[in-house]
């Protein structure tokens, strides 16, 4: 491989700030290298701000051979999946791809696994003695008077039913395909970006309160340091032996943080943690090129950031 680094962003939609984030960190790299968009919609706003754009079909519809060939043809050194539903594709063929030249910023499958399945994440670090939030097939189970009823599988508030009574939480469940409950705790959530490096060791972590969410994404988003919040997750992370960038969602009540949930990717307002210093698409592009980072520490600005997501125009003539 030469040292440009071509890096295609699959499912990217309109996600225009991580397409900059990327090209900052391709820019600080010696010889630079361009981003290939991919997305299954020909008419996503990210076309507009990548080098090349690649319409894909549905992963679910796409022979790994034929993926493997067109990402040949195209020149990609490195991908960055974003969206849940393309994660385990990206782990189950991690091991072919890097045969072939191909790094992909994904955990191992059998990590993915656990993040992805919210009863298995729940199992797993109550079994490990870590504070997670109570999480059962039953109701009935559940400690409390309001309950939060959710899809197993995956992440984000996908059919999410917040605050409600037993009643109304079996009723939910009813029409979900896999239902899981939960306790409801009016605490402040908060969120937690990490970079693992590839021996699966957290080398910097930044916490962030969401001030506004709509529709399960964040808009107002601060950076605030809680080292005791910061070694959990670390802690964590390196339990699941996850790699890359990985977001860990937590409620905040009275006797500490309870872990909601972890996305194994990045997150839309992780571009926040980036600017004040975890570096994770720059430490990923040098651990591609087989570079050392351990002379690249983990520099946390001394200041706290906002970040405000908003629509922008972008003029083309």
């Amino acid at each position: 491989m030469g040292h440009v680094l071509n890096v295609l962003i699959s499912s990217v939609s309109k996600k225009v700030p991580l397409i900059h984030a990327v090209r900052k960190a391709l820019a600080k790299l010696q010889d630079g290298g361009k981003i290939i968009g991919a997305d299954a919609d020909p008419n996503c706003i990210g076309k507009h701000f990548v080098d090349d754009f690649w319409q894909i079909h549905k992963l679910s519809d796409v022979k790994f051979s034929s993926f493997l060939s067109d990402c040949q043809r195209l020149g990609v050194h490195c991908i960055i999946p974003t969206r849940d539903g393309e994660l385990e594709f990206y782990a189950e063929y991690k091991q072919a791809l890097a045969e072939a030249g191909v790094a992909v910023m994904v955990s191992e499958i059998s990590a993915l696994s656990v993040c992805l399945d919210k009863y298995k994440f729940y199992e797993l670090l109550k079994n490990k003695g870590f504070p997670v939030i109570q999480t059962s097939f039953s109701v009935e189970k559940i400690e409390g008077s309001e309950y939060v009823v959710k899809e197993r599988f995956g992440s984000g508030s996908r059919n999410l039913a917040l605050k409600i009574s037993k009643d109304e939480a079996q009723k939910h469940a009813s029409r979900l395909k896999n239902p899981i409950f939960q306790p409801f705790i009016s605490g402040n959530e908060v969120s937690v970006d990490l970079y693992l490096d590839s021996s699966k060791k957290t080398k910097g972590v930044i916490a962030r309160q969401r001030q506004l969410v709509v529709h399960g994404e964040s808009q107002v988003t601060t950076t605030f340091r809680d080292p005791s919040l910061e070694h959990l997750c670390s802690e964590m992370a390196e339990m699941l032996h996850l790699s890359g960038h990985i977001m860990f969602q937590l409620i905040k009540e009275d006797g500490g943080y309870l872990a909601l949930e972890c996305n194994p990717r990045f997150g839309g307002a992780s571009t926040l943690s980036l600017e004040v210093g975890l570096d994770s698409f720059y430490w990923y592009f040098l651990e591609v090129q087989g570079k050392d980072r351990a002379d690249l520490p983990f520099i946390r600005s001394p200041k706290e950031k906002t970040l405000v997501r908003y629509p922008e125009d972008l003029i083309l003539s």
